[in-house]
């Protein structure tokens, strides 16, 4: 009875947390004007460079495959992704205090937690698409039809709103009693479980869950997709035919390996080893790098997107 009692009280002398403090890079005041001006500078070349992919996808006839529908996709999802993230940061090395709201922070969980898992899934989707076009070229027209394209891409949409729905709605009832710094430059789930005065359990199965789903099996996929691949392309006789193949699937298997390298490093670790120092370094590789590299990656690479590009460019000229 007076353990019941004792519980009671303590519950009750407790100030439920409406906002949190980000740290950002508080810890690192000499790297304040270097850092605004990098993130701004990435945050430009990202919203350009992505918005320009979008728009070279709908007005080019040439890229109107499924190829470049689901870059369309993945470009649009770079955009939630630092948008979610870059604009609070950058006032939050501007101001002197950043601080953001309850709800404001669920916000961004929400939307970073969405855009992250739909890449992860379009990466899956693109992969398997490069295998139906290279392994099974007589049969891609019918495989990855208009329709199926469609599918797919709402799929994606639809299943990762739910994984950031799920993830959002257990956060939000927890409890946060103090302290309310988030040792981040964004709110984020490892962080925000640390601040929580209530058990996490759920929480902490839910994240594995979603993980082994989205890191470990997407991840198999993918591989296994690029392992046929090369397969195929190691049968081809024609060199030309080779470097034809190869090239068509360099793009997005360097973005594959760029994004995977840093989200394994950010998520794929136990609670207990939780580094803030580390997982700020691995979320600016794949919540602000990866993103502005995406859309460089895929028209420096690709014929098509660069004469898209030309033809775009020499229109306004005009």
């Amino acid at each position: 009875m007076d353990s019941i009692l004792s519980i009671m009280m303590l519950t009750s002398n407790q100030t439920m947390v409406t906002e949190f403090v980000l740290e950002g890079f508080s810890e690192h005041p000499s790297l304040r004007f270097l850092l605004i001006g990098c993130f701004l500078t990435l945050y430009t070349v990202a919203l350009i460079g992505n918005i320009v992919i979008i728009a070279l996808v709908i007005s080019s006839t040439g890229l109107h495959s499924p190829m470049y529908f689901f870059l369309c996709n993945l470009a649009t999802m770079d955009i939630v992704c630092t948008s979610s993230v870059l604009p609070k940061a950058l006032l939050g090395l501007v101001s002197e205090e950043n601080t953001i709201s309850f709800k404001g922070c669920m916000a961004q969980l929400f939307f970073l937690v969405w855009s992250l898992s739909s890449e992860l899934l379009l990466l899956t989707v693109m992969a398997y698409d490069r295998y139906v076009a290279i392994c099974h070229p007589l049969h891609y027209s019918s495989r990855m039809s208009p329709h199926m394209c469609g599918a797919l891409a709402l799929g994606v949409w639809s299943i990762c709103a739910l994984n950031a729905s799920i993830n959002t709605g257990l956060m939000t009832r927890l409890s946060f009693c103090g302290p309310k710094v988030i040792t981040h430059f964004f709110c984020e789930i490892p962080p925000l479980l640390l601040l929580s005065c209530s058990p996490t359990y759920v929480n902490s199965i839910m994240t594995l869950v979603a993980d082994a789903f989205y890191g470990g099996i997407n991840f198999f996929l993918t591989l296994l997709s690029y392992g046929c691949i090369i397969a195929s392309i190691l049968r081809m006789r024609s060199a030309e035919g080779k470097q034809k193949a190869f090239s068509t699937c360099s793009s997005h298997l360097i973005v594959v390996c760029v994004y995977y390298s840093s989200v394994f490093c950010a998520y794929v670790s136990p609670a207990s080893s939780y580094s803030p120092e580390r997982s700020k370094v691995t979320s600016v590789l794949y919540s602000v790098l990866s993103p502005t590299l995406n859309p460089l990656i895929y028209t420096l690479r690709n014929k098509d997107v660069k004469l898209a590009l030309g033809r775009l460019l020499s229109s306004f000229s005009h």
